[in-house]
Formats: structure tokens, sequence, C-alpha cells
């Protein structure tokens, strides 16, 4: 079994790389910190041949290789193209979650990671872990950021907790109206990657989070599966099951190359009609202008972060 490891973990004076001794330095330019142990370079899959089938994961299965992680986790789960229902054979593995750093890199003047991101391959699969530090993760979930509340609520757990749970049980208080900012801005940036590159997978993204966007304003409810989106909403174009069917085969292959695939005018009437829905479901939603879950997430963060302190004394 090979596997070759990226480290790299941002604390909000910089960015922190651990090398292969695991000593730390600041490196506010590099994006990546290649460890000394033959870990791969940027854009290197790592992958000597055909890799085992990513349309199917358990996630279960993938709770063993989060066993050394710096910080306890809260959570782990399955984010991407996985949760959102459009996965495909050579998909890589997204992994999301929170991580609790101990008091004492907290309260001091040395202050450990905001978040940690690391990548690896094992097993000829590319495995992309980010966590943020719980108080980070909080702050997130207090903006209209529908990333961390997918992540949040994915059902493909791999790492969870007491914590976890209070956590799901507040996420409801986090949603806002203004949600809908986030789901509209994040399928023009998609569609723009469409556009340059003809790929299935930003298309699919763009209708995904429109999809999503529309479904949450209406039910107050969050809901990142792109088939059961399909099933859900009359506005989504029939097309999109043959189009999910298609990327399965290949996570960069391209519109082009699907048999009776919609063209680019149907395209653009679709796109423009469910923005144009999202704006409505927004205006008609009941979801509330601002979140209500602050004080119990300060309470929730300032007990587990006790909790570290009294269990180092």
């Amino acid at each position: 079994m090979t596997h070759a490891e990226n480290t790299r973990t941002t604390a909000s004076d910089g960015t922190l790389m651990t090398h292969a001794d695991g000593t730390w330095t600041t490196d506010t330019d590099s994006t990546r910190m290649m460890r000394g142990d033959g870990a791969r370079t940027v854009g290197d899959t790592g992958r000597g041949g055909p890799g085992p089938d990513l349309t199917r994961l358990d996630p279960a299965s993938l709770s063993g290789v989060l066993a050394d992680q710096p910080y306890p986790l809260l959570f782990a789960t399955v984010s991407g193209a996985h949760l959102y229902g459009f996965p495909s054979r050579d998909s890589d593995v997204d992994l999301r979650g929170a991580h609790l750093l101990p008091a004492a890199e907290v309260v001091g003047l040395r202050h450990g990671p905001a978040t940690v991101d690391r990548s690896w391959t094992r097993d000829g699969v590319e495995i992309d872990l980010v966590t943020h530090d719980a108080a980070k993760f909080g702050h997130l979930l207090l903006r209209r950021n529908g990333y961390v509340l997918e992540q949040l609520l994915s059902p493909l757990v791999v790492v969870t907790g007491d914590a976890h749970a209070e956590l799901v049980a507040l996420a409801p208080a986090c949603l806002t109206r203004h949600h809908a900012h986030h789901y509209r801005g994040f399928a023009h940036t998609q569609h723009r990657l469409y556009e340059r590159s003809g790929e299935l997978k930003p298309l699919l993204y763009t209708f995904r989070t429109l999809l999503t966007g529309i479904h949450l304003m209406r039910t107050g409810r969050l809901e990142a599966h792109l088939p059961t989106l399909l099933a859900k909403l009359a506005e989504a174009p029939g097309y999109l099951g043959t189009l999910i069917g298609a990327k399965a085969a290949g996570e960069h292959d391209l519109l082009a190359g699907v048999p009776d695939a919609p063209g680019a005018d149907r395209l653009h009437a679709d796109l423009a009609a469910l923005h144009t829905v999202l704006d409505e479901a927004q205006q008609a939603s009941r979801l509330p202008e601002r979140p209500t879950a602050e004080p119990a997430l300060h309470d929730l963060l300032v007990r587990i972060r006790l909790a570290t302190a009294s269990s180092a004394g």
C-alpha cells in the first residue's frame, strides 16, 4: 500500500507547515508543503493504474484513515460529489469536519491552527481532509455559509460523537433566508468553470447548487443530494439524471460526449429559469433574517474547550 501525504495547516497569522520531522514553519506564499517521505507533487494523482470504483463508498471504511490526526475530531463526514449524488469511478474522497484545539493552544500567545488541510493517496484513492477548529467552525455556521452546514449535516458520517450531535441539533437555528446568496454565488462560479472546461462536473454542481437553494428557501431543510432534489422539485430539468449517469464514467468527462445532451441555448434558459425561481423562493421564504444559534454555540464551545483543560490537568 502506498501512502503519500501533503499537510497544510492554517492559522489566523499565516500558514503553518508540518515537516517530515514534525517541526513547524510559517509560509504565507506556499499552498502545500511536501513531506520528505515520498509524497506526491501537487497535480500528481499518485495512481499507478486503474483504482477502485469510487461510485460506491462506505463511509465506515474510512474511519481508520483518520486515526492519526494532530487534534481530536469532533466529527468528519464525506462531502463533495459523493454527498451530492454524482461521484465518478475516479472521484477523490473529500472529508470535512471540525477539530478541537486544546485550551493551551487557544488562550496563550501561540495559537494552534484554525484550519488543518491534508491530502494523501491511499490504496490508489486520493483523500482530501479539511477540518476547522471548533471556534472557526462555529463562526462559519453563523454566516450564510452553506458549505459548513452541508458538511455538518452530511449523512455520510465517518467520525462522530456527542459534540457532533449537539452541533447537528443547532443547525436549524443557523439557517436564514440569506443562505440563498451563498447558493446563487456558488452557482455563478461553477457555471463559469463549466463554460471554460465543458465538463459535466461543474455543470452538475451549478444545477445542484441552485436546486439546493430553492429547496432550502421553500422548506427550511438542507438537501444536498442531487438525485433526491430531482424527485422533489418539479423545476429540475429531466435530462439531469442522464448527466449524472454519464459523469459516473469519469470525473472530467465532457458534456459534448453525452448522447442527446442539451445544447447551449437549452442550458442557458434552464439555468436562468432556476435563478428566477431561487429569487422568488427567497422572497417568499419563512426563514429568519438572522441565525439564532449563537448563544448555544458559544456555550457548547466553552464547555468542550474547558474540558480539554481539565483533562490536561
